[in-house]
């Protein structure tokens, strides 16, 4: 009767440390912008162009944001089973760099600087039936001596097919994709000239 009891006391003590909240809990799912699709440009720029992406010290993180507008659209959440493989504006970089073969700014010669200032990028609830992808900012073109030659707001939405935070991701996803493609069309029609040389 002895060896039951103990049998069954050592059943209940690893039933403790088994059955705990992080042994209970499944791993976060990690998101990123998916495979680099291929560059934009038809050539290499000559010379490059740098790129510095700022954002606001709360955007320093790899939680996936979104807001419930229909409540309380002043208040940033995060999603508990889901992340950012990096910070964001880490990411917008990377994916632009790629994408438009800019250069690391500090790095190189470059005649000029894209500096771009992300101020929102998260996913937003309109209803609890739909939701888009927020990204909101500005890019500034700086010359050689740093002077601003040219300036674009950015508003960018695209809608979320899935009310979660995989429909959130590719949403957020397809900012950037489209950020890409507007910035090469602004580059083109306003700041060219001031970055040849």
């Amino acid at each position: 009767m002895r060896w039951l009891a103990t049998l069954l006391f050592c059943s209940l003590l690893s039933a403790c440390f088994t059955a705990g909240r992080r042994g209970g809990d499944s791993p976060p799912a990690i998101y990123d912008f998916g495979p680099a699709p291929a560059s934009l440009l038809a050539s290499p720029r000559q010379p490059p162009l740098a790129l510095e992406v700022r954002a606001p010290l709360w955007f320093d993180s790899q939680g996936i944001d979104y807001r419930l507008a229909y409540v309380d659209a002043a208040r940033l959440r995060e999603y508990a089973q889901a992340r950012w493989a990096g910070p964001p504006a880490q990411m917008i970089e990377q994916r632009l760099m790629r994408q438009l073969d800019y250069s690391l700014s500090g790095q190189g010669q470059s005649p000029c600087l894209l500096r771009l200032e992300i101020t929102e990028f998260s996913q937003v609830f309109l209803s609890p039936q739909s939701s888009k992808g927020v990204l909101q900012g500005r890019a500034v073109l700086l010359d050689r001596a740093r002077r601003q030659v040219a300036e674009l707001d950015l508003e960018i939405e695209k809608p979320a097919a899935s009310q979660d935070a995989r429909g959130g991701v590719a949403a957020l996803s397809a900012t950037v994709e489209q950020l890409a493609a507007d910035l090469l069309i602004w580059e083109k029609g306003q700041g060219a000239g001031a970055c040849s040389g």
